[in-house]
Formats: C-alpha cells, sequence, structure tokens
C-alpha cells in the first residue's frame, strides 16, 4: 500500500517511518551528529556536486530529520518539506528567499504578531513595504496588491481572532498577479486543512503546537509544492542556520503519531465550551468557527474538516474582568503557545501582540477584551466545572457592582 494514499492517522503513524536496516529499530534512530563520513573522496565531492545522495552536514539535512520532513510533506499532501528550529525560523526562511529590495508583502492583519513585526519592523530596514488587512474579504487582498507585490501571507484561522480566510479564492488573486501564496496552517493542522490542496504554493507551521503537541519542543517547517521551491528553500534554510535538532525533530515526529488523536479529543472539548460561553451571562462575546453564529460558518465546511481547537471572547466588564477570570482558573494554564494536551489561556493584547501597535491591533479586531482559549485534551466535565465556577464567580461580582451602585 501506498502510505501517501492511505488514510491520515495511518500516514500520521507510518509516513518517513522504516525499519532501521542496521538493526530493525520500528522507531526512528536519532542520529545526533554534526557531520557525516564518506567513504571515498569522490563520494563526498559527489555529495557536495549534488550528483549522489547522501549527507554531509546536519544543518544541510540529517536522517532522523529527513524521517520528520516526509511525515509532514505527506501528511499535507506536499512535494516536499524543511524542518526548522523554530515556527518564526520557517517564516523567516521563506521571506528571506522570495523578498528582495522594492518588493511588497499582503499579508492577514491579525497574524501571528511575530509574524507582522519582522515584516514590518526588519524586513522594511532592507526596502521591503508590507500592507496588513482583513484577508478573510477578497476584495481588500486585490485593493491592497501593487506591481511590486510578490507574496501574499495568509493565516486561517487568524491569531487570534478566528477569522477565516478562504483559500481558493486567495490561489486564484495569486495566480492572476504572478504572487506567492504562503499560507499558515498552525491553527488547523493537517487533520483539519491541507492548503495545498485548494492551491497555496506553500504552507508553514510552527511545530511547537499541534504537531508536536506536547508543550516541550519549539519547532517549525516549510511544506513545499514544487521541487523548484524545494531547492530555492533548501538553499537559504542552509545558508540562514535555521535547522532542527535531530532529537528535537525526533520528539516531534514522536508527537504526530498522535495528532489526529488529540484534535479530535480538544475539539470535542471546544465544542463544548463554546456552547458553555455562549450561554453564560458574564460572557459578552464569543467566536469559535464551530459555532452557528460564527460569521463564516460555511467556509469552515468549505474548506475544513471540523472547527479546531481554538477559540476567543470577552466578558462583559473589559479588560479588568478578563483578567480576573484568568486568575480564577485552575485547570486551563496562563501561558502562550497553543496546541498541547493541557488547555492554556492568555491575554494576546498584552502578551503574544503586545509587539502590534494598539492602533494595528484595534485595527486587526485583537480588542483589549479578548481571551484566547486554546483547549486541551483533559476531560470536558472538568474543563466546564472549572470555566462555569470562575464566570459564576464573575458574574455575580458584576451582580453586586450593580446593586451597589443603583442605591
Amino acid at each position: 500500500m501506498d502510505i501517501d494514499k492511505a488514510g491520515f492517522n495511518t500516514r500520521s503513524v507510518h509516513a518517513g517511518c522504516k525499519p532501521d536496516p542496521l538493526h530493525g529499530a520500528v522507531s526512528v534512530p536519532i542520529y545526533q551528529s554534526s557531520t557525516f563520513a564518506f567513504d571515498s573522496v569522490e563520494q563526498g565531492a559527489a555529495r557536495f556536486s549534488g550528483e549522489a545522495t547522501g549527507y554531509i552536514y546536519t544543518r544541510m539535512g540529517n536522517p532522523t530529520v529527513a524521517a520528520l520532513e516526509d511525515a509532514v510533506a505527506s501528511m499535507e499532501g506536499g512535494h516536499s518539506a524543511l524542518a526548522t528550529s523554530s515556527g518564526m525560523a520557517a517564516i523567516a526562511t521563506v521571506l528571506l528567499a522570495y523578498l528582495e529590495a522594492g518588493a511588497h508583502v499582503v499579508g492577514t492583519d491579525a497574524v501571528y504578531g511575530p509574524s507582522r513585526v519582522i515584516v514590518e519592523k526588519h524586513f522594511r530596514r532592507f526596502g521591503v513595504q508590507s500592507d496588513f488587512v482583513d484577508t478573510s474579504e477578497p476584495r481588500n487582498i486585490r485593493a491592497a496588491i501593487r506591481p511590486e507585490t510578490k507574496l501574499l501571507y495568509i493565516e486561517t484561522p487568524e491569531n487570534p481572532t478566528i477569522r477565516l480566510t478562504d483559500i481558493e479564492a486567495c490561489a486564484e488573486i495569486a495566480r492572476e498577479h504572478g504572487l506567492l501564496l504562503v499560507v499558515d496552517n498552525t491553527f488547523a493542522t493537517p487533520v483539519l486543512l491541507r492548503p495545498i490542496e485548494h492551491g497555496a504554493d506553500i504552507v508553514v507551521h510552527s511545530m511547537t503546537k499541534f504537531l508536536n503537541g506536547h508543550a516541550d519542543v519549539v519547532a517549525g517547517i516549510i511544506v513545499t509544492s514544487s521541487e523548484e521551491q524545494h531547492r530555492t528553500l533548501r538553499e537559504m534554510l542552509n545558508y540562514h542556520g535555521g535547522c532542527i535538532d535531530p532529537h528535537q525533530a525526533w520528539l516531534v515526529h514522536r508527537g504526530l503519531k498522535t495528532l489526529g488523536l488529540r484534535l479530535e479529543q480538544a475539539q470535542r472539548n471546544a465544542r463544548a465550551i463554546s456552547e458553555l460561553l455562549h450561554a453564560h451571562p458574564a460572557v459578552g462575546w464569543v467566536r469559535y468557527p464551530g459555532a452557528p453564529d460564527h460569521p463564516q460558518h460555511r467556509l469552515v465546511a468549505k474548506q475544513m474538516d471540523g472547527p479546531g481547537a481554538i477559540l476567543c471572547f470577552g466578558v462583559h466588564g473589559g479588560l479588568e474582568s478578563g483578567r480576573q477570570l484568568l486568575e480564577r482558573l485552575t485547570i486551563p494554564t496562563l501561558a502562550v503557545s497553543l496546541g498541547g494536551v493541557e488547555t492554556l489561556i492568555e491575554h494576546p493584547a498584552s502578551m503574544t501582540h503586545a509587539g502590534m501597535s494598539p492602533a494595528a491591533r484595534e485595527k486587526a479586531g485583537i480588542t483589549d477584551d479578548l481571551i484566547r482559549l486554546a483547549v486541551g485534551c483533559e476531560d470536558e466535565q472538568d474543563l466546564i466545572l472549572d470555566l462555569r465556577a470562575a464566570l459564576d464567580s464573575l458574574a455575580k461580582a458584576e451582580l453586586q457592582e450593580t446593586g451597589a451602585a443603583a442605591t
């Protein structure tokens, strides 16, 4: 059977895995070596020239890393993949490979904060211009494109507003204008969304999140749709040096094997939490792709295989009430990041997106009352009881304050 044509969970378990030819180990060995010996001078020269396959130096390739890359490329339906030391290393490698002085980027406004900051602050120093817009409306993308635009960079669902962008619509625009379409698929994962199937050229992930799934590794990956892209990005990664350590790669590969199972449980929990938040009087608003009131509910059905495990919401009383809620919870951990087995909760405006200007955050919909909840794999009932108790406490305090003000 061709593993690349098997079901998702089968691929997550077997893709990139071959019994070790030396000892028959079922688990991919950790090749914790910086360099690799050549059988002869001729073989070394042939590998450096590209005339022969084989490993030279771990910054340029490693068997353990290659197994992980093969697995993620299979899960995403891509041509190949390049693992990196972090999600930002993956993003920076793509930007460095395809942008030059005078180039222009159009991106999602509510993208992961550092992804936007690196373009607006650091690439600007080298003559790269950018416009970040609400990409959920294709007309905004078209209006932002210039003759010098080279790259369209989107994230869907957006971090942290959970808006969605239609990838097929973006791919059509990109083709019309000769742009490279890059999609950050960290939130959805290939379990729920495979952007290359919808016309994307390149996919990036912070593997720190769902792909690894255990909050113990920092890593990233780039998935390409063509050999030409692979060669271009491989060269840039080799020189830029953002390679992943073999042991980290092994840990992520191990995490991949349970990705489908973990996300299934986390998504089930997120659905239940969304229902609680929608019904609770202390909550002012909720945004979750699986909820019927999400404005892009139909787009979820069109391009995703499920709504995912991330949601955002705001409580009555704004920022101060939100802070009180975060302090009163016992199971969700107050921490940034997401996609692990544990539920994490954070305040983007003061944490993950603090590097953006207040005006940029407001325009992108990252309001001061927005709370991001990344749901994990705990028992559903425990999460519901904990959240309800904290929300009930908020509602009671608000009622008391209202009564005191009335008297």
